[in-house]
């Protein structure tokens, strides 16, 4: 089911993106100025102790040309192998990118997420873990306006409660408007 929840996110966000509205995106865009701000999101995966998938809405500000700020909200179903076991985790997160050239970026950002922690008995309780993620993206333009970028980030924080095992990375697949 999981495979398949990521399989529609990719092919809906595809499909999102070559529609007659980024058509007329690319037309509007040819006779306005470019917004400072962008929206999108991505789509993230992980493994170690289990599976975990994510979508993580997000808000950018371009400061510079090549500089941003931004804000994430996400939620993020998990499944355990140790102990066996399902959750639903939250959270947020502020970031910065830096464009070092108009396809790859640099990106760092601190998260905050509320996880459904497991003890030996198999009751869970919820706490909050800290993050922070540093690494990079590749983006693609699809349109004037739209692109696509994957970005690969590792947790240099490495708080006892991270899922991120031994430096793991954490790779996210997104879409944005205006980045």
């Amino acid at each position: 089911m999981s495979r398949f929840c990521f399989v529609a996110v990719v092919v809906s966000s595809v499909a999102v993106a070559t529609s007659p509205v980024a058509a007329q995106e690319l037309s509007a865009s040819r006779t306005s100025s470019p917004s400072p701000v962008y929206y999108g999101g991505s789509v993230g995966l992980g493994f170690g102790n289990g599976f975990r998938i994510g979508v993580f809405p997000l808000v950018g500000v371009r400061v510079t040309p090549q500089f941003s700020l931004g804000a994430q909200v996400g939620y993020e179903y998990a499944n355990y192998n140790e102990p066996d076991a399902d959750a639903s985790n939250y959270g947020g997160a502020v970031f910065a990118r830096y464009r070092v050239i108009p396809q790859l970026y640099l990106h760092g950002e601190g998260r905050y997420v509320n996880y459904e922690l497991f003890d030996v008995a198999d009751d869970s309780k919820r706490e909050w873990v800290p993050f922070i993620l540093l690494g990079g993206g590749f983006v693609q333009r699809l349109s004037a306006r739209t692109s696509a970028y994957v970005e690969v980030l590792f947790d240099v924080l490495q708080n006892d409660r991270s899922p991120y095992d031994s430096w793991e990375p954490s790779i996210r697949v997104g879409m944005a408007v205006g980045f």
